[in-house]
């Protein structure tokens, strides 16, 4: 399967303005030579031009549309910045999904953006990895680590069973955010 080629990142420069402290992108006025009438060019610029581009869309990501394609708005900003798509992932450190400063993203692997999720929604005990057990009346902890989940014992309390789970996301390296709400 091959990929589409990625927009030239002067092509990008040219198109937007990205501000790195507040992590939004702008459009930038367009040249009347890219539209086919002066009346579509003075209308572009007058209802985009140095206003910000994008919009969220189901996952929380701010996308952006660019020669037909949408573009996840912080491999944008990234590409603007360092001059070069990034190659692998991007982790929103904080785990806010619209906040695009630079500070905030990270190239991360696939393993890497992982050990850095947020609690889920539907966890009950508040904790990550620890569950109550029904049958044997105890607290249940246990890590997920390349696709394999390792069991950490069963706790009478849950403070023991969210330290040891604790204790196995420095041992797995996770990152200190994995697990905020």
């Amino acid at each position: 399967m091959s990929k589409k080629k990625l927009p030239d990142i002067e092509e990008l420069r040219n198109l937007l303005r990205y501000d790195p402290e507040t992590g939004k992108l702008f459009w930038l006025p367009r040249d009347a030579s890219l539209f086919k009438t002066e009346r579509s060019y003075k209308t572009w610029n007058a209802r985009f031009a140095n206003k910000p581009a994008g919009g969220l869309n189901n996952e929380g990501y701010v996308l952006i549309k660019l020669s037909g394609r949408m573009f996840r708005a912080h491999r944008v900003a990234w590409a603007i910045h360092h001059g070069a798509w990034p190659a692998d992932h991007l982790d929103h450190i904080n785990g806010d999904r619209v906040d695009n400063r630079m500070v905030n993203l990270r190239e991360a692997t696939n393993r890497e953006n992982n050990k850095n999720q947020k609690l889920r929604c539907d966890n009950t005990s508040g904790v990550v990895g620890v569950y109550w057990d029904k049958r044997s009346a105890k607290w249940w902890a246990r890590i997920k680590v390349d696709r394999k989940s390792i069991h950490l014992g069963y706790f009478d309390s849950i403070e023991d069973a969210a330290a040891a789970r604790a204790e196995a996301e420095i041992k797995y390296d996770f990152h200190e955010n994995h697990g905020r709400i």
